[in-house]
């Protein structure tokens, strides 16, 4: 009976793994497919002057709701994905990768008022 139950193991096992690469490359290719789709959002809105949140939201909604997975896409994740779509094809945004640094937070405005931090000696570490 053990021997039985081995035979059928075995192919069953085989046949999974087989259908597991099978699904696993063609969520892959739909991940990147939905990155490629995004990008197209967020460039050809900010190319056409769009602010940035404005750009974000819709291409990340896009993301969002086509990405074929059990969990929602994190904001990051969008954004890598977009990154990465953006410098694999780049002929394809071009000029869009100046914008690319604003989905991390590139375009923070900073106050030119504030003052450098001062240098610290050696043997000042811990001197606040």
């Amino acid at each position: 009976m053990a021997k039985k139950q081995h035979r059928i193991r075995l192919p069953l096992t085989l046949i999974s793994l087989s259908f597991a690469t099978i699904i696993g490359t063609s969520s892959q290719a739909a991940i990147k497919e939905t990155g490629t789709k995004g990008a197209e959002i967020y460039c050809y809105m900010r190319s056409n002057g769009n602010e940035h949140e404005v750009s974000w939201n819709a291409a990340y909604e896009v993301i969002k709701r086509q990405a074929n997975s059990l969990f929602k896409t994190s904001p990051k994740h969008a954004a890598v994905m977009i990154i990465e779509a953006v410098v694999q094809e780049p002929n394809d945004f071009q000029g869009c990768g100046s914008y690319l640094g604003d989905l991390f937070g590139g375009s923070i405005q900073v106050d030119q008022n504030l003052k450098e931090p001062e240098k610290l000696e050696k043997g000042d570490r811990y001197s606040y």
